[in-house]
C-alpha cells in the first residue's frame, strides 16, 4: 500500500495541468512554464495593454534576472512586505487584498502572479538603489537649476496642526458617525483661536486633542494643500471621517520655508526617477547578457 503523502505527491504531479508542468525555457537554471506565460499574459491584459507572446516571455525572463541579481547579494523580500504591496493595491482599487484577489481570481488571473511580479519589482528597485545610490541623487545645483526652469514655482509652507479626533467606537451605526460629524462641524463653526478653542475641546465628551504636529506642503499631496490654503490660522479644517471617528486639525501656525517646496520636491524626484530608470535599464541589459537562457521549445 502506498503511503498517504507519497500518494497525495504522486496524484498531484498526475493532475497538473500540461500548461503548469509545460517548462518552455530556462533562465539560468530557473524554469518559465507555459503556466507561468499564460498567467503573466492574463495579467498584462487586466491593464488594457495586451503584449505578443515574445513581449510576455521577455517580461519573465526580466523577472528572473532581478531575483537572481538579489541572490547576488543575499537580498530577499519578505513575504510580508510583498503582502502589503499586494494589499496597498487592493485599497487604491477601494478594495480589502480578499476581495481584490477573487476579483484577479474572477479574470483568470491567480493572486500569486500577480505578487511574482511586485516581488520582482519591489526586489529590482531595492538593489538598484543600494548599488547605484550616491550616482542617484540629484544635488542642490542639480535642484536648483531644475527648480528655476519649471513654470510652476510654489513657496514652502510649514503648518502646525493640532488634531483632534471625536471619537467613534468601531461597529458604530451611520446615525452615530453623523452625529459626531454635527459636533465636529459645531466646534468648528465656534473655533476662532488656538488659545481659547483648543482647551474648550479638550473639555468635550470624548474628544482627543493630540499633541502638535508640524508639517511642510512639500509633504501633503494637492489636495491637503488645498484645503489648507483655505484654513486661516486659529481656524480648524473640515470633518473627516476616519478609522477612530471624526478628525479635524487645528491650524494654529504656519510660515513660508526655504527648506523644501512642492516645486522643489517635484523636481527633485524628477531628476531622481530619469536617473534611476535609466541605470536601472542599463544594468539589466548588462545582467540579461550574462544570464544562461534556454529554449526548451
Amino acid at each position: 500500500m502506498i503511503p498517504g503523502a507519497f500518494a497525495l505527491a504522486i496524484c498531484a504531479t498526475v493532475l497538473a495541468s500540461p500548461a503548469e508542468a509545460q517548462i518552455v525555457l530556462y533562465v539560468t537554471g530557473q524554469p518559465i512554464t507555459a503556466y507561468d506565460i499564460e498567467q503573466r499574459s492574463k495579467l498584462v491584459g487586466l491593464a488594457g495593454k495586451p503584449k505578443s507572446r515574445k513581449e510576455v516571455i521577455d517580461e519573465l525572463i526580466d523577472d528572473k534576472v532581478k531575483i537572481l541579481a538579489a541572490k547576488r547579494y543575499n537580498f530577499e523580500m519578505s513575504n510580508a512586505d510583498i503582502d502589503s504591496a499586494f494589499s496597498t493595491m487592493a485599497r487604491n482599487a477601494g478594495m480589502t487584498a480578499e476581495q481584490f484577489g477573487k476579483m484577479l481570481e474572477s479574470r483568470g488571473v491567480h493572486p500569486n502572479t500577480l505578487k511574482a511580479r511586485l516581488k520582482a519589482d519591489l526586489t529590482w528597485n531595492q538593489i538598484v538603489r543600494g548599488r547605484f545610490g550616491q550616482q542617484l541623487t540629484p544635488s542642490e545645483k542639480d535642484i536648483f537649476e531644475a527648480e528655476m526652469k519649471s513654470d510652476q514655482k510654489e513657496t514652502g509652507v510649514e503648518y502646525t496642526l493640532h488634531p483632534i479626533t471625536f471619537v467613534v467606537p468601531r461597529g458604530s451605526s451611520a446615525n452615530v458617525v453623523e452625529a459626531r460629524r454635527r459636533e465636529a462641524e459645531a466646534l468648528r463653526q465656534r473655533f476662532q483661536s488656538c488659545s481659547t478653542g483648543l482647551p474648550f475641546a479638550r473639555a468635550l465628551r470624548e474628544v482627543v486633542v493630540r499633541a502638535p504636529i508640524r508639517r511642510n506642503s512639500a509633504d501633503l499631496s494637492p489636495a491637503l494643500r488645498e484645503i489648507l490654503a483655505k484654513v486661516d490660522v486659529g481656524r480648524v479644517t473640515p470633518p473627516e471621517v476616519t478609522e477612530g471617528g471624526v478628525e479635524v486639525f487645528a491650524l494654529c501656525d504656519k510660515k513660508e520655508t526655504n527648506s523644501d517646496s512642492p516645486t522643489k520636491r517635484k523636481v527633485r524626484d524628477e531628476i531622481f526617477q530619469k536617473r534611476f530608470q535609466s541605470r536601472a535599464d542599463q544594468y539589466l541589459k548588462e545582467l540579461r547578457a550574462q544570464a544562461m537562457i534556454e529554449y526548451k521549445q
